[in-house]
């Protein structure tokens, strides 16, 4: 295949590309950044493009590999972009001592206030924040499954006033 045939196929296919890349993406200016480094790709790799493959299928993989590899690429960076005016790059490691007394004391609070509440939360919200689902507790506790709710709801609401007076 002619390196003009071969322009002209991707030119054909590039508008299938398109929503792609924004499914991918999630956002208009990031999916013409993806097209066009697909598009790049694609060119420079036109000898492994062999002829009769389904140029579509080839030219999705390309652009899903460059997705896929541009993700981990930024998940290991840990660099947030400020959006302030003068767009500076922040490190996210930087170093900053937690206040442990403080926070110590605040479970302290928490701990008091759970203590404190009627058993017949109590029972269902302490199973909850072990890691059991509404249905399990419900079994467990031989009641049905809307009173379970029910009973987490309140423990919450009643949590919730008593942190707030700390």
């Amino acid at each position: 295949m002619s390196t003009q045939e071969f322009n002209q196929l991707l030119l054909q296919n590039s508008e299938y590309l398109r929503p792609f890349a924004v499914t991918l993406t999630k956002d208009q200016e990031t999916a013409k950044d993806l097209l066009q480094e697909t598009m790049f790709r694609a060119l420079s790799n036109h000898d492994k493009y062999s002829v009769g493959t389904n140029i579509k299928a080839w030219l999705y993989t390309i652009m899903r590999n460059i997705f896929i590899n541009n993700y981990r690429r930024k998940s290991k960076q840990n660099t947030i972009f400020d959006n302030s005016p003068n767009d500076f790059l922040l490190d996210y490691n930087q170093s900053a001592v937690a206040n442990e007394a403080e926070s110590s004391i605040r479970i302290k609070y928490i701990n008091a206030a759970i203590h404190n509440l009627p058993g017949i939360f109590k029972q269902p919200f302490m199973l909850y924040f072990e890691g059991y689902k509404y249905h399990e507790i419900a079994d467990m506790l031989q009641e049905p499954l809307g009173t379970i709710k029910s009973r987490i709801h309140f423990a919450r609401k009643l949590l919730k006033t008593q942190i707030n007076k700390y």
